[in-house]
């Protein structure tokens, strides 16, 4: 087992499967495939190929980053259900990391930052996690290259002590609608 501790960490927030892998301070490597589908199906051959490739395994993890979104409801769902799954299956911490914060890394905790959202808008955060949808923001940080920003969510991850398991971050309401269809007719045995 590696002297020093290994952060894995991983987001498909959006169009994309993205992972890091962390030795203490050292980035030993990044994986990055962009997709608008099939996060789910290869999300774990992406991390095991990465861990593969620096002589690592599933054992030697001690800490998972993973990003929370806002983004993607899907993606975000799938990445953050893989990383509970994975940190109770590992008996380690996981935590989440949002894009507001992986933007923020390295900068004035202050700046505000503009993510991308539906319909050629974004969503405009002045500090922390609070955000509104607005057409432009002029002036704010944009959101970091998926490779940087998993590379961000591994330190910031890193750096965490225990915490709450992480969450998806939802700025506003998914786009699916209640089924129209009645529901069906449910017979009693009896």
């Amino acid at each position: 087992m590696p002297s020093e501790r290994l952060t894995l960490a991983f987001d498909t927030s959006a169009a994309h499967c993205a992972a890091a892998l962390l030795r203490g301070q050292a980035l030993l490597g990044t994986a990055y495939e962009p997709m608008k589908r099939g996060q789910s199906e290869r999300l774990f051959g992406l991390l095991e190929e990465l861990l593969r490739a620096h002589d690592s395994d599933w054992q030697d993890i001690t800490k998972i980053g993973v990003g929370v979104g806002p983004g993607n409801f899907t993606g975000i769902r799938i990445a953050v259900s893989a990383a509970r799954g994975l940190a109770l299956s590992l008996n380690i911490p996981a935590h989440g990391v949002s894009g507001f914060e992986a933007a923020r890394f390295g900068h004035a905790a202050a700046r505000p930052v503009a993510l991308p959202a539906p319909q050629g808008q974004v969503y405009l955060s002045a500090a922390g996690n609070e955000a509104e949808l607005v057409a432009e923001a002029a002036g704010a940080l944009d959101l970091p290259e998926p490779e940087e920003m998993v590379e961000r969510i591994a330190r910031i991850a890193a750096a965490r002590g225990d915490g709450p398991p992480p969450a998806p971050l939802y700025i506003r309401a998914a786009d699916a609608a209640p089924a129209s269809d009645a529901p069906p007719r449910i017979l009693d045995d009896a």
